[in-house]
């Protein structure tokens, strides 16, 4: 039992007063949309007061028992509560003010009251975005990743290249390129599998070539389903796998899983995101950003497999985010050949 709220119906009117400095006298608790929070339980708190905003976001652990085990495994709730605790002040990017937190480490209780993000509109994964907005995206990342360069002073976040995060892709992959196969055969043919079917016993080499220094503070999640964007910045939402990892880690992610091939093609992502990360001094050949940006596109095919093995296809917005995730991350492997990074592995 932790000693305060690890889940909506435990919060009180006391405790949301103390803990904003402000009276609370009365309030109302609404879950998010469809698809908002399935490792993390994300709500919005509307409150009757007259000093403080009237509606915050409160996170949670997940309800479901099987979500919780997975954010466990991956410290996704510690790695939070970690960047709002000791980074998100510290970096130049826009992300919802941290109102409070609290963490339990006997038992990885947690939450999270966040300022409520209003006047933007929320990027989604499937539609995709312009070559404009994917500008302010790369930009924000670029920043973000130059402000946190050679990242071992921030001691509570995780190395990427871990046991688990090698065990949980290969076996993910192994088990998940098989149903991908039968349930996108158009996407998945059988040259494209029969190239990827060792893959899995890659993952670690691959991996631990990735996670080569230098390395920077990574979101860990930057797709845009976690963008709020405006017509002249972006800010970034859920940093449930923020971790050091490579700085094209982000760049990889976003670029070859969100974005549309007309935008994709639009700009050579990887020279404009370069030119942004060296304008205030980091040293860092273009080649070797051009290198690791490979590798990463080849890694996060399996986010796609994972996820796309694991979505439920009766409902459209999950077909549709499987499609989109799978076939764009497809696409930019053909155009990269990164599946002939294999043979060299």
């Amino acid at each position: 039992m932790s000693n305060f709220p690890s889940q909506p119906n435990e919060l009180t009117k006391a405790w949301l007063s103390d803990s904003l400095d402000y009276a609370v006298d009365e309030f109302s608790v609404e879950p998010l949309g469809e698809g908002v929070g399935v490792i993390g339980l994300v709500t919005r708190v509307t409150m009757d007061t007259s000093e403080g905003p009237k509606t915050i976001i409160a996170k949670f652990p997940a309800a479901a028992a099987e979500n919780r085990m997975v954010a466990n495994m991956y410290t996704m709730y510690l790695r939070e509560y970690e960047f709002y605790s000791r980074i998100a002040e510290i970096v130049p990017i826009r992300a919802p003010a941290c109102l409070h937190a609290e963490y339990d480490h006997s038992n990885d209780n947690f939450v999270l009251l966040l300022e409520e993000l209003k006047d933007y509109r929320l990027g989604d994964q499937v539609i995709g975005c312009s070559v404009q907005e994917a500008e302010l995206v790369i930009k924000t990342l670029a920043t973000f990743h130059r402000s946190t360069w050679n990242p071992a002073r921030f001691e509570g976040i995780n190395d990427h290249y871990s046991e688990a995060q090698v065990q949980g892709m290969s076996a993910g992959f192994e088990m998940g390129w098989h149903v991908v196969r039968e349930n996108f055969p158009d996407l998945v043919t059988e040259d494209i599998f029969n190239q990827a079917i060792g893959m899995h016993e890659k993952i670690d080499t691959l991996l631990s070539q990735i996670c080569r220094s230098p390395l920077c503070i990574a979101h860990g999640d930057l797709r845009l389903d976690n963008v709020f964007i405006r017509d002249d910045h972006i800010a970034l939402v859920d940093f449930q796998a923020t971790c050091k990892s490579a700085p094209e880690h982000d760049l990889a992610y976003f670029v070859t899983q969100s974005l549309k091939r007309d935008v994709r093609n639009a700009k050579d992502w990887v020279r404009f995101y370069h030119e942004e990360l060296i304008s205030e001094g980091v040293e860092y050949s273009l080649e070797d950003c051009r290198a690791r940006y490979r590798e990463c596109a080849l890694y996060f095919l399996c986010y796609a497999v994972v996820i796309c093995s694991a979505l439920d296809l009766g409902n459209e917005r999950g077909k549709l985010m499987a499609e989109t995730l799978l076939g764009n991350s497809l696409e930019s492997i053909k155009e990269l050949e990164a599946f002939e990074l294999l043979e060299t592995l």
